[in-house]
């Protein structure tokens, strides 16, 4: 068996030194794909992180990506010759995947058309975990077998880049082989209908045909993000809730007296927003009432949620941040539920579900409740992770996955005056692991709601499109 692995890795090694030797473009049909790969890539990993890219070729991948810290591994010494020379700014090594050996941890692990010519798939997935943390995120993208026929012709024809025999793996196989090396997928598609340039054709195939049945049957590689599976609970963690609080005098004591200790400590934030009554000045009261609590508060300079949820943050001094609203719909005796979620390591952003328990009476009107079904659908196929409820205002994530969320903000800009979306969409840039947590939603008990459904609606509808161009048709 030794000789036989030998054998395969030694004719594959030649085959790709003789293509980084030569150079050869093979009528440049390779570009257009190569260029789509690097979108797709760009699209899903965040700049200035530490990558690992194994099967790197000439390191062209890598650059791209423009980590904080990128190494590239591949067993072709032409293949690193010329990546070194291409690239000098990250590091290089000549190395077999099955058996590699370097330093460190990584937070994306990349393995780009390389599945379908490795001698033993499961040997590599569970070689790489010493390479890993709980966050960390592997991505893969490996050629469709429903292109294994067009893919052989257009080798012989000299159109494509010449591969020796491959091996062809459906989406789940490869979901198969990870849940036995323990990894968890975190997203599963397609890309790339079209692998070479027609003008007008190609890129409108390629943004939207791409995206949508039956069409995308028909994609050319099968793209998936997978995570290690948690093991251990992560270390106990100080929460900081903020609790966003506009007309709702007659809640803040409650909210005080019924928001428990969880983790190292809880720190409460209060964030008012422009209010009539006497929010404020009942918040101030209560922070005297407590001096044992750790209260503190704030005002907006702004107005909306979404402002007061970023002002809560940036303020904050704890490890996990926790979203309370102040109508208490969600009561705080439920947030140990969420921190507990998250400590497992099951979740890196919890999702509170208003939409799975009944409802008290009149604690959401039917319109809303039907618009809430419908977004819940429509957002968990733009996010690519099922998210039933969108705009329950409980959500909790840590604080260095939100830093990264905000590295990154600039991509969505200043567009969510829900703060509910601002999260949501960052949390699926960055390929957190989503996971909804149902909770009991109680009738509001004082004041009124601060959401006009219709107009809201419409704001919702416009955010649902943005979603779409900015996630999914990319």
């Amino acid at each position: 068996m030794i000789d036989v692995f030998h054998d395969y890795q030694s004719e594959r090694k030649q085959n790709w030194d003789g293509i980084a030797k030569a150079q050869q473009n093979h009528l440049n049909l390779g570009k257009t794909y190569h260029k789509l790969l690097d979108r797709f890539f760009k699209s899903v990993v965040p700049t200035h992180m530490k990558v690992l890219e194994l099967g790197c070729g000439e390191g062209d991948l890598l650059s791209e990506l423009k980590p904080r810290s990128g190494v590239g591994v591949d067993f072709s010494p032409e293949m690193i010759k010329n990546a070194r020379k291409k690239h000098p700014h990250m590091t290089f090594i000549e190395a077999d995947i099955h058996d590699f050996e370097i330093e460190g941890t990584f937070d994306y692990i990349i393995l780009s058309d390389l599945l379908n010519d490795l001698w033993d798939v499961q040997h590599a997935l569970n070689h790489i975990k010493k390479y890993t943390v709980p966050e960390t995120k592997i991505v893969f993208n490996f050629y469709s077998r429903v292109w294994e026929l067009p893919l052989s012709l257009a080798i012989k024809m000299k159109w494509a880049t010449p591969v020796l025999k491959q091996n062809w793996f459906s989406t789940m196989d490869v979901k198969d082989i990870l849940y036995l090396t323990d990894y968890e997928v975190l997203q599963s598609g397609s890309e790339i209908l079209c692998p070479i340039y027609i003008p007008v054709l190609s890129p409108f195939a390629n943004r939207f045909l791409s995206k949508i049945w039956p069409f995308n049957f028909f994609n050319f590689t099968a793209v998936m993000i997978a995570r290690p599976k948690p093991k251990e609970n992560k270390p106990h963690a100080k929460v900081s809730v903020v609790v966003p609080a506009r007309n709702e005098e007659g809640n803040i004591p409650d909210i005080v007296n019924r928001i428990p200790e969880m983790g190292l400590g809880t720190e409460i934030l209060f964030i008012e927003g422009g209010s009539s009554d006497n929010t404020w000045q009942t918040i101030e009261k209560v922070i005297a009432d407590n001096p044992d609590k750790n209260i503190q508060c704030a005002r907006q300079n702004e107005k909306g949620k979404g402002d007061a949820v970023r002002k809560g943050f940036s303020l904050a001094t704890g490890d996990l941040f926790m979203i309370l609203d102040a109508d208490m719909t969600v009561l705080p005796e439920d947030l140990p539920k969420f921190y507990d979620v998250w400590q497992s390591g099951k979740a890196e952003f919890v999702n509170g579900v208003r939409l799975v328990y009944p409802m008290q009476q009149e604690a959401m009107r039917f319109f809303n409740l039907l618009g809430n079904k419908f977004f819940s659908i429509a957002f968990s196929w733009v996010l690519g992770q099922p998210v039933k409820d969108t705009l329950c205002g409980t959500k909790v994530i840590s604080r260095k996955n939100y830093e990264i969320i905000v590295r990154n903000r600039s991509f969505f800009g200043d567009f969510d005056p829900f703060g509910d979306f601002d999260l949501l969409f960052g949390a699926a840039k960055i390929n957190l692991k989503i996971a909804d947590l149902p909770i009991r939603y109680h009738a509001r008990r004082y004041g009124e709601t601060n959401i006009d459904r219709w107009r809201h609606g419409l704001i919702l509808l416009r955010m649902l499109v943005f979603a779409a161009h900015k996630l999914k048709f990319i």
